[in-house]
C-alpha cells in the first residue's frame, strides 16, 4: 500500500557532528541552496508535513525553525527518535542534511514500502527510512542505556529493505564530496 503525501511527516535532521567536514554540513552549499534547503525542499516535493530536527544549541541560521530533540548525543538514532516522537502522523520517513542526491520518489517509495512493517530502510544503512510510531519504544531504551546504533536497534523490529540506485545514496563527508562524482 502506498501511503499519500498527508499521511507521512517529513523528518529532516540537522544535528549531525560534522568532525570530517570541518563546519556544519547543513549550511554547505550545492549549486544555490544548502544541504539543509535541498533536503527541505525535497521532502516537501514528497511529503506534505515536514519537521526539523536537531540541537537549539546550534543556532543554525536557516529559513525554517528546528525542533531540539532534547539530547546531548549526536547520533542518528536521537534524531529519528525525536522526529518519530514530534510527528503528528503514524509514519515518517527520515531524511539526514548530508545525503543531498535524494530524490522524492525515493523517499515516498520508502513510505510505500513499510507497508505493515515497523521500519523501511535503503539496502547501505538505516537512513534515510521510513519509521512507523511503534518503533520509538524500542529507539528510547536503547539510547537510554547508551546504545546508539540505529542500525543494531533495528533488528529488534520488522525492516524491509528498499534496494535503491548507489548513487543517490552518497553522502557528504567533506567539503570535496560536494563535486566529485564517484
Amino acid at each position: 500500500m502506498v501511503r499519500g503525501r498527508e499521511e507521512v511527516t517529513g523528518v529532516l535532521l540537522v544535528g549531525g557532528a560534522s568532525r570530517r567536514f570541518g563546519s556544519p554540513k547543513a549550511l554547505a552549499r550545492l549549486g544555490d541552496e544548502t544541504l539543509a534547503e535541498r533536503a527541505y525542499r525535497i521532502l516537501g516535493e514528497a511529503f506534505e508535513r515536514v519537521i526539523v530536527v536537531g540541537k537549539a544549541s546550534d543556532d543554525l541560521p536557516l529559513p525554517f525553525s528546528v525542533l531540539d530533540d532534547g539530547s546531548e548525543e549526536r547520533a542518528a538514532i536521537v534524531g529519528v527518535a525525536a522526529g518519530v516522537r514530534f510527528a503528528d502522523s503514524e509514519v515518517c520517513v527520515v531524511l539526514p542534511t548530508d545525503m543531498p542526491f535524494v530524490t522524492a520518489e525515493l523517499l515516498a517509495s520508502l513510505a510505500g514500502a513499510i507497508a505493515d512493517g515497523d521500519a523501511a530502510v535503503v539496502q547501505t544503512g538505516p537512513l534515510p527510512g521510513a519509521f512507523r510510531r511503534s518503533v520509538l519504544p524500542i529507539l528510547e531504551r536503547w539510547i537510554a542505556v547508551g546504545e546508539l546504533g540505529l542500525q543494531e536497534a533495528l533488528k529488534e523490529v520488522e525492516t524491509r529493505v528498499v534496494e535503491v540506485e548507489p548513487e543517490l545514496l552518497r553522502n557528504v563527508n567533506t567539503p570535496a564530496d560536494l563535486t566529485s562524482r564517484r
